[in-house]
C-alpha cells in the first residue's frame, strides 16, 4: 500500500511539473499586450513614394547612383534597370498615378527640370525616373521640405510658360 502511494505522489508531482512547464512554454509564445482592433497595425509616417529608375542615356552606372541617391533622400526605389534604348539625352521624371507633387518631389532630389504625367496603373509606382546621358548627381543639397518642392515646381512651371511663349507655336 505504502507503495502505491509513493508510486502516485510520484506520478502527480510529475504531472504538475509537466503541468508548469508547458505552462511556462506557452508564456513564452503568447503576447503580454494584445493590439486594439481599431488601431492601425502600422504607424502613419511620411508618405511613401515609389520609384523606377531607368538608364536611358546608357552611362554605365547611372542609374545605380540615382538610385542611392533617391534612397538616400527617402525614396523607395523598387525598380532599377535600362530602359528600351539609350538615345535620351535628358532626364525626365514621369508621374504615373496623377499626383504630381511627388513627381516634383523626386525631381528636386534629382535636380531635374523636367516632369510630365503620364498615368498608367499597369506599373504599379508613383514615378518614373528616365535618366538621360547628360544627368549627373547634384552636388549641392535640395530643399525637399513640403515649401521647397512647391517652390520648385512653381519655377518649373514658370520657366515651361516662358518657354511655350517664345516658341512659334506658343
Amino acid at each position: 500500500m505504502m507503495r502505491r502511494t509513493v508510486k502516485t505522489t510520484i506520478l502527480v508531482l510529475v504531472g504538475i511539473g509537466a503541468v508548469v512547464l508547458l505552462g511556462s512554454a506557452i508564456g513564452q509564445w503568447v503576447p503580454e499586450e494584445t493590439a486594439d482592433a481599431d488601431q492601425p497595425l502600422l504607424s502613419r509616417g511620411a508618405e511613401r513614394v515609389t520609384v523606377d529608375v531607368l538608364n536611358a542615356g546608357g552611362v554605365p552606372g547611372m542609374a545605380r547612383t540615382a538610385t542611392d541617391h533617391l534612397r538616400g533622400a527617402g525614396f523607395d526605389v523598387v525598380s532599377v534597370g535600362n530602359a528600351a534604348t539609350f538615345d535620351q539625352d535628358s532626364t525626365v521624371v514621369i508621374d504615373r498615378i496623377g499626383n504630381l507633387p511627388k513627381a516634383a518631389a523626386v525631381a528636386a532630389a534629382l535636380g531635374v527640370r523636367s516632369v510630365t504625367s503620364q498615368p498608367d496603373s499597369n506599373l504599379f509606382v508613383d514615378v518614373t525616373v528616365r535618366l538621360g546621358a547628360e544627368w549627373s548627381a547634384p552636388e549641392t543639397g535640395v530643399d525637399e521640405s513640403p515649401g521647397g518642392v512647391l517652390e520648385w515646381l512653381r519655377r518649373v512651371a514658370g520657366r515651361q510658360q516662358e518657354e511655350e511663349e517664345r516658341s512659334p507655336d506658343g
